[in-house]
């Protein structure tokens, strides 16, 4: 083989094409070019996007077998958690406020990393590797793409010229994108949000952020229902109207930012640390006890993050990957997610047979397409909802249920890129595709309404677990379906999806029953029935006349768990969920009618 001659160059060396690198030397002995126009890698200025959910963390943990790793220098993960203010109270210690969280650790062990050192950690691993030749800084770089034969790279690197020939061109040089700028592949997106953030030295424990004694916070009476494990170890969100704050611990180091949707938040008070340390500890007064006080290391930020874009990977042997071809929004850490999609993608592509290439090709970019266009509505339209426990409580169990399901689920069985599998996974995706886009504008027209209903403001803490809504539960028990065969994946997808219909129609029976101040609407079985989840829309006023049609009806609808499971957020009840949720022995739960 020629010298200069690779089977794969990746242009950029951050974590897309670091991990890139990882997988694919772990899957064979092909030889890689890594590129990267840094002279440090990973630079001096600290970087953003720590927080990891279950693709994620699952691809960099077992995929590229950094688990070991991830344990010793990084820090384990505990979830989401939401924070809301009080009306009623000052809010200037951590027990005014209500939280929505998942109580127990997921199964799939999350992390959060510091991107810097878990960057030069797999930069170390690859480089140990022969088949690895790494350039830093290269600099001029020209990419001449082929059609058929190899594509050639130039550039000057230890103040030498250098031109080589690869079979495969990746890039992974992040918002740079050197490919789809000289391609013209970049597209917009709905999304208009932005984010300032910064880092701090140390660790801000919101559980120290309160009057109360060390003693008495551990034998708060509040832990039966929060739970014992550290707070500060999730990515703490706290949030309001088209907007979310958040705080994640890395060692030695604490990462805290705003992110905001720019048609509903003033971007000029938070453009630089200073205001947006003021504009925090206003917004949230706990904080006011802890960030003055606190040295900022760095900092950054983003006036408008979001696009799409035309193509991610190509026949003629070319793709892209990371933040360098599509990216939505941080808003539950997607990004690690859509790394691990493309990078198995572009993996199995750079594997396959020349004969098999364009099929998988097609298969492969409408999958990426499909993965990343069902995020979309989800921050495009329904940001607003933020700012209400119920309401964004209702969209994060719906949106989570879908994730544990349609996401965590195929990749965990190494599916996302196999031929038999992908175009029956999208067709039965594609079904939720309606139901979501409904969704995501009937949460929005319901917090809006809430908003001009006076007497909503609850003033009463409400601790709420994400988990206790069964179909969530049952979703997350796809976690523990593993060395499934496409076949068998199917039979779980089916029954996920009749899950989630159940959902969404126990999510607008709920609202409906909130509407009309009459929790008897969830059971009127003639209702729960009519709700054409491929048309569903808020509407007031249309509600009251057609439940008016099946007021009278007495027979019950027999859902497959506690309909009462919302009750915490009725406005004229104080009732709690039962612990357990049996289905009624005897009773067949009804079909979906879709």
């Amino acid at each position: 083989m020629k010298k200069n001659h690779y089977d794969l160059a990746i242009i950029g060396a951050g974590l897309a094409g670091l991990a890139l690198a990882r997988q694919l030397q772990l899957a064979s002995n092909k030889r890689i070019l890594l590129l990267e126009k840094r002279a440090e890698v990973p630079g001096p200025k600290q970087k953003y996007g720590e927080s990891t959910v279950q693709v994620g963390a699952y691809y960099i943990s077992k995929v590229l077998d950094l688990e070991d790793y991830l344990h010793r220098e990084q820090t384990i993960k505990y979830n989401l958690r939401f924070h809301w203010k009080n009306p009623a109270r000052d809010n200037k210690v951590l027990e005014d406020y209500s939280q929505s969280y998942i109580r127990l650790v997921s199964n799939i062990a999350g992390y959060q990393v510091d991107r810097n050192t878990l960057e030069a950690e797999i930069l170390r691993v690859v480089t140990e590797n022969p088949n690895c030749t790494f350039c830093a800084p290269a600099t001029n770089l020209d990419v001449t793409l082929s059609e058929t034969g190899p594509h050639t790279l130039k550039f000057q690197h230890k103040g030498r010229q250098k031109s080589v020939t690869a079979e495969w061109v990746v890039d992974t040089t992040g918002r740079s994108k050197f490919l789809s700028r000289r391609m013209d592949l970049g597209r917009p997106n709905p999304i208009r949000h932005g984010s300032s953030f910064l880092w701090v030295d140390g660790l801000v424990n919101v559980e120290k952020l309160t009057d109360r004694s060390w003693s008495e916070t551990r034998l708060n009476k509040d832990r039966c229902t929060l739970g014992h494990f550290p707070f500060w170890l999730a990515t703490n969100h706290f949030v309001g109207e088209g907007f979310w704050f958040w705080i994640i611990p890395i060692h030695g180091k604490t990462s805290l930012g705003v992110v905001y949707d720019s048609a509903l938040f003033d971007a000029k008070q938070v453009d630089t640390p200073k205001k947006l340390m003021e504009w925090v500890c206003r917004e949230f007064p706990l904080f006011q006890r802890d960030f003055p006080h606190r040295k900022i290391l760095d900092h950054g930020s983003f006036k408008d993050y979001s696009y799409d874009c035309a193509q991610t990977i190509s026949p003629s042997r070319w793709a892209l990957s990371g933040e360098a071809g599509r990216f939505s929004d941080p808003l539950y850490s997607p990004g690690s997610d859509l790394i691990a999609f493309h990078n198995t993608m572009i993996i199995e592509a750079i594997l396959s047979e020349k004969g098999e290439l364009a099929e998988k090709i097609a298969l492969f970019e409408n999958m990426m397409k499909a993965l990343y266009e069902a995020y979309v509505p989800s921050y495009a339209v329904s940001y607003d909802t933020l700012g209400d426990q119920e309401v964004f409580t209702l969209k994060y169990v719906w949106e989570l249920t879908i994730y544990f399901a349609f996401y965590v689920f195929p990749f965990i069985n190494d599916l996302i890129a196999n031929r038999r599998f992908i175009l029956p996974f999208l067709s039965k995706f594609a079904r939720l595709g309606p139901i979501n886009r409904n969704m995501q504008s009937y949460l929005s027209a319901y917090y809006q309404w809430k908003k001009q209903q006076a007497h909503t403001a609850s003033t009463e803490r409400r601790f709420f677990d994400f988990i206790s809504v069964p179909p969530l539960k049952t979703a997350e028990g796809s976690f523990y379906k593993v060395g499934v065969s496409p076949d068998e994946a199917f039979d779980v997808l089916d029954m996920q999806l009749t899950n989630l219909k159940e959902l969404a129609r126990f999510i607008v029976a709920h609202i409906s029953s909130m509407v009309l101040q009459d929790e008897s609407v969830l059971a009127n079985r003639a209702f729960v029935e009519s709700i054409d989840l491929r048309n569903f829309r808020f509407d007031p006023e249309e509600l009251r006349a057609r439940y008016a049609e099946f007021a009278g009806a007495t027979e019950h609808y027999m859902w497959s768990f506690d309909s009462k499971v919302l009750n915490l957020f009725r406005m004229d009840s104080k009732s709690q969920p039962s612990e357990a949720y049996h289905m009624p022995e005897g009773v067949v739960h009804n079909s979906m009618r879709i």
